[in-house]
């Protein structure tokens, strides 16, 4: 499984559409065993599913995205979980692997 988490300077963005980098975390046996930074393609409809789906990343956490987003992540069999919590990367991530990473809403409003 790998998990992308979008990135400004290393830390989680709070607006999924500007972050700088993803942090893409690679897990076996329920553990983070590799961390890899990507940088985003260019802005435009149906690029990022296709960068991150190509690098096998199955699930995104984010702060917020828009529905038209979410459905193109969908579209590529990558799940989406928006909401998370204003954490460092590897503790959202360690948190849902433990199955105790709090959801709340979902700050996009596009």
């Amino acid at each position: 499984m790998k998990i992308a988490i979008p990135l400004v300077s290393g830390k989680l963005s709070s607006h999924f559409g500007h972050c700088d980098q993803f942090g893409i975390y690679e897990i076996e046996e329920n553990k983070i065993v590799s961390t890899k930074m990507e940088n985003p393609p260019g802005h435009e409809p149906g690029a990022l599913p296709k960068c991150l789906k190509e690098n096998g990343v199955t699930l995104v956490l984010a702060v917020g995205m828009g529905s038209r987003a979410q459905n193109l992540f969908e579209s590529f069999g990558i799940h989406v979980s928006i909401g998370v919590p204003s954490w460092t990367p590897e503790e959202i991530v360690k948190a849902y692997l433990e199955d105790k990473l709090p959801i709340g809403d979902n700050i996009c409003d596009h």
